[in-house]
């Protein structure tokens, strides 16, 4: 028994005829996101390259929360969880946000820890 998709994207800003439409519709914002994500990494803004937050730069998390978007927005709109009830939703979509979170955590605190190691001349710098 097959139903009608819903033909709108970004809560219903941006509202399609066919799904053709709406699939050329996504893909342009995924564009325009993968887009902004190399252009950064091509211009390497200093504010961005200079500022720190929590240990990394700030353009790190820029294109951490970038990819994050994009992950969602696929699994969202050309994984029709759109259209599922919203506990599915919140398990798909929350379970790995949060992993990604504690993935994140745990990388930087890692890596701050080796890099005092190494600052502190425990281990030389001969690689």
């Amino acid at each position: 028994m097959a139903h009608e998709h819903k033909l709108e994207i970004f809560r219903g800003l941006w509202k399609f005829k066919s799904n053709t439409q709406k699939i050329w519709g996504v893909l342009a914002f995924l564009c325009v996101v993968t887009a902004v994500e190399v252009v950064l990494g091509i211009l390497k803004p200093e504010i961005l390259t200079d500022t720190y937050f929590l240990g990394m730069k700030l353009l790190n998390w820029i294109f951490i929360i970038l990819t994050l978007v994009k992950a969602y927005y696929i699994a969202w709109d050309f994984m029709h969880l759109r259209d599922e009830k919203s506990s599915l939703r919140r398990a798909i979509v929350w379970t790995p946000i949060f992993l990604v979170l504690y993935l994140v955590f745990i990388l930087l605190f890692e890596a701050d820890y080796v890099y005092n190691v190494y600052k502190d001349g425990f281990v030389a710098w001969n690689f």
